[in-house]
């Protein structure tokens, strides 16, 4: 049986409750809102794997995890996302216009734990001989998707109508624990299961 993998961060209840407050405040958008239970943060994308390599997976994360200590991230805006995709095309004379973001999403303070644990994750799945991993090229970031937007309903809003969804957050959490999660992709949208949750600084 195959198994759409991620490693995740998954956000305190408390979290989860506030962030609902600005999906809340942003419904009236063409957004396919992300459900409370799902909101998390992505460390690594793993992509499929069967039974076997899934253990694999759990021992090597877990391995990992007690060489990382807890530590904390700072969520510091909502905003359209992701940025660098939307607003780099330009919109003078003969130039395309630009691009309408693709999600709402939070966005958090880089953090060096953050960036060492998802790096010390890649390294050793891509030097396991027993999964089968190829890490995203993009820069580590800390993201929250709060909403996929609906792209078909979004451009029928003419531009100047369109909110301007960016606003200053101070949310501040800990993380002790991270979890591998089953992506299962369905018509009313992905549903995510935890499959193992290992905790950080060797803590049993």
């Amino acid at each position: 049986m195959k198994h759409r993998l991620f490693i995740a961060i998954n956000l305190p209840e408390d979290i989860k409750k506030e962030l609902g407050k600005y999906q809340n405040k942003w419904s009236e958008l063409p957004v396919r809102w992300v459900k409370g239970y799902n909101l998390h943060i992505t460390l690594v994308f793993i992509g499929y794997s069967d039974d076997q390599g899934v253990l694999e997976i759990c021992n090597l994360t877990k391995e990992i995890a007690q060489r990382h200590k807890p530590f904390s991230i700072k969520l510091n805006r909502v905003c359209y996302g992701p940025k660098s995709k939307f607003r780099e095309r330009g919109t003078g004379a003969g130039q395309a216009p630009p691009k309408p973001p693709r999600m709402i999403w939070v966005t958090g303070e880089s953090v060096n734990e953050f960036v060492s644990l998802k790096n010390d994750l890649e390294k050793e799945m891509i030097e396991s001989e027993n999964i089968r991993f190829s890490p995203e090229n993009r820069k580590p970031t800390i993201h929250i998707t709060l909403g996929r937007i609906r792209q078909w309903d979004f451009r029928r809003i003419e531009p100047e109508e369109r909110p301007e969804v960016d606003e200053e957050i101070g949310l501040t959490f800990s993380i002790e624990t991270i979890e591998l999660m089953e992506s299962q992709l369905k018509k009313t949208g992905a549903e995510y299961a935890v499959l193992e949750s290992f905790q950080l600084g060797g803590k049993n």
